[in-house]
């Protein structure tokens, strides 16, 4: 069975900007899950969890070598 696509975009957020990172952090999962049922709303919670500590963890990585060089 191939793996279904839950979500695709091609708005690119820039993950040296705040502001990109904090829209990505602060959308909440119902603007990635439009049918809203509760199983589809869990995936996405699931995979967008993960996604968005991972999001702060690199602005976070590239704000502190930006200030260091």
């Amino acid at each position: 069975m191939d793996a279904e696509t839950v979500y695709s975009s091609a708005y690119s957020p820039d993950p040296r900007s705040a502001r990109d990172v904090l829209a990505f952090v602060l959308t909440p999962i119902e603007a990635f899950a439009p049918a809203g049922n509760a199983d589809e709303l869990e995936a996405v919670a699931a995979l967008l969890g993960s996604a968005k500590l991972e999001a702060v963890k690199r602005w976070y990585d590239l704000s502190a070598a930006s200030a260091r060089s």
